[in-house]
């Protein structure tokens, strides 16, 4: 027996994936025009980095305390108390390659993803966008495009962030426990932090960012009537965006890995 797929309304997969795709097309080839009108820029960027920034340093701080907890627990048990001399190393290379980035990049989809969505939608509710098109305005160029850089630019400094959070956190808790000193904590983390780690973990978070944004924006412009759309579409601008993060994520590192094999 053939299974019922009735469910699954292929037309409107097809028509949202379109409406996606041009709006992700228009808005990326508006971007040039963002930099030529700071004004535009200045209020998501305020958004996206400068209010996202006490959430940034506390979750570095976290993941930095939780990993050097069970990252130095296990070396202890498995090779000694000497093999602590090497959690630094593998910390860093966790924090910095992984573990940063993808919190970004969870973090900007659940923070600013259902914001922008949440935003747009009032307009779409309150016809502001409906006069900026009777303008000749168009909405990707106007709103779209300045809150997708803001967010490009944003997620790899946060990524920054919440790597020294983590790290500065990590020595920290090493230093209260008599262990290595904070000196040679920062000598072993950097000996195995290179170049071809750092950009592409950077890099990710440039295609978090534009995700996210055209995402929850799309969600927003789309939105139902009334303030049941405003929440539906900030719910759906956070799903869709982490989502994402998570599936882009595996493909980035696979790709990075195929571009930087020897």
């Amino acid at each position: 027996m053939k299974p019922d797929l009735a469910f699954l309304n292929l037309e409107g997969v097809k028509t949202v994936a379109r409406q996606v795709g041009c709006m992700a097309w228009r808005a990326t080839l508006a971007i040039p025009g963002v930099f030529r009108e700071p004004g535009w820029l200045a209020g998501p960027m305020e958004s996206a980095l400068i209010k996202a920034m006490p959430l940034a340093l506390v979750a570095g701080s976290a993941i930095g305390i939780v990993v050097w907890i069970h990252v130095r627990e296990t070396l202890v048990r498995v090779a000694g108390p000497g093999a602590a001399m090497y959690l630094p190393q593998g910390l860093a290379l966790a924090v910095v390659v992984e573990l940063a980035p993808l919190s970004a990049g969870l973090m900007a989809a659940g923070r600013s993803g259902a914001s922008l969505a949440a935003e747009l939608a009032a307009m779409r509710v309150s016809e502001q966008l409906d006069a900026l098109g009777a303008l000749g305005r168009e909405p990707s160029r106007v709103l779209v495009a300045p809150r997708m850089v803001a967010l490009m630019v944003a997620l790899p400094l946060l990524t920054g962030v919440i790597a020294l959070a983590a790290l500065v956190s990590a020595d920290l808790m090493e230093s209260l426990s008599g262990g290595l000193t904070s000196t040679r904590f920062w000598e072993e983390a950097w000996r195995v932090v290179r170049m071809r780690d750092l950009i592409p973990s950077l890099s990710k978070t440039v295609v978090f960012g534009w995700l996210v944004a055209i995402l929850a924006c799309h969600h927003g412009i789309h939105a139902g009537e009334g303030t049941e759309g405003v929440g539906r579409a900030a719910t759906s601008g956070v799903v869709s965006g982490i989502v994402a993060v998570l599936v882009s994520n595996v493909a980035l590192v696979k790709l990075i890995q195929f571009c930087l094999a020897p």
